[in-house]
């Protein structure tokens, strides 16, 4: 089955990282998509770095939209685990762009995020490729904006499918790994959420020739793309053997507008916290029958258990190029 739901004003809550730049180049270039405010979390680097970043990419794409900075740790507090060695020591491929003149909305993320979901009820989609602690914070502060959206199309969690269990450990992905405690309160939210996990995101990969191909056709957006790249595919190439880099983010970007490129599972869905399953994600499908569990009285979320790569990919470069 797959879940519908209309995306046109999408709020993109981000930790960026290089493959959040690519998504944020597609969705800025999506035909009839408005994108409202982009929020910043800890994740691939600390949050003063992701934030710059943030702002760095939304001056070089002429974005007039806030960027409000969000969390910078786990609800838990637990100590932050950054990823230099996948995106750069700078996130962007250490290619050094420039310093951003632009500065950060004065409200926290999580304020943003309640206030522009408020203003135009049922018509926002939250898209989350980092950590998920701003959605968490934003449902502590204002429950009601669960009713109030038009949905919340996350890149996170693993659940086997196609063999794919796991990339900062055996059974954790890492967004929901960052901050499994806010991840189960997102999960456990009333609200119609979608994971675009490993089992989807690893099936997709960017070739290097077809890196190339953005760069030699689509302007500036894709030297930029190669540019940053370059560092992000020696990572895949060294620990996947990949020639090439797989498309994680921006596939949460294509569910929330293109939800019928993908195949998804329902049932009530955990993060667990602690342990040596810490970050792991659970469902219960809808229809399992077995002993009550810690599954039971959640709403159904879907879990992205197939995706059509190809169409994805078209779809990406004639975005990208046009």
């Amino acid at each position: 089955m797959s879940r519908t739901h209309p995306a046109r004003a999408i709020i993109f809550d981000t930790d960026p990282g290089v493959d959040d730049v690519m998504a944020l180049a597609f969705l800025t270039r999506l035909p009839g998509v408005e994108l409202r405010a982009i929020t910043t979390t800890f994740g691939n680097l600390a949050l003063e770095a992701t934030t710059r970043n943030a702002l760095t990419i939304a001056e070089r794409f002429g974005l007039d939209v806030p960027v409000a900075q969000g969390a910078a740790h786990a609800l838990q507090n637990d100590q932050p685990r950054f990823v230099p060695h996948v995106h750069g020591a700078d996130g962007l491929g250490d290619v050094h762009l420039p310093v951003p003149r632009r500065t950060v909305d004065p409200r926290p993320a999580a304020d943003v995020i309640i206030d522009l979901v408020r203003r135009d009820p049922g018509a926002i989609t939250l898209v989350g490729v980092g950590p998920f602690t701003n959605l968490a914070h934003a449902l502590h502060k204002a429950p009601e904006i669960a009713g109030l959206v038009a949905g919340v199309s996350l890149m996170g969690g693993a659940f086997g499918t196609h063999g794919h269990t796991g990339n900062v450990s055996p059974v954790a992905e890492a967004n929901v790994a960052a901050d499994p405690w806010a991840a189960d309160i997102v999960l456990g939210a009333s609200w119609p959420v979608t994971m675009i996990g490993l089992d989807v995101t690893q099936e997709v990969v960017m070739d290097e020739a077809y890196l190339a191909a953005l760069r030699d056709q689509a302007a500036d957006a894709g030297r930029l793309i190669w540019d940053i790249s370059r560092f992000y595919q020696r990572f895949h190439e060294q620990t996947r053997g990949l020639r090439g880099v797989f498309a994680h983010d921006s596939l949460a970007v294509a569910h929330a507008v293109r939800p019928d490129l993908f195949t998804t599972r329902s049932g009530s869905v955990r993060a667990v916290a602690g342990g040596i399953a810490h970050g792991q994600t659970i469902q219960k499908p809808r229809g399992l029958l077995c002993a009550p569990s810690s599954w039971d009285d959640r709403p159904e979320q879907a879990v992205a258990v197939g995706v059509d790569g190809g169409a994805f990919l078209d779809l990406y470069r004639r975005v990208l190029v046009a």
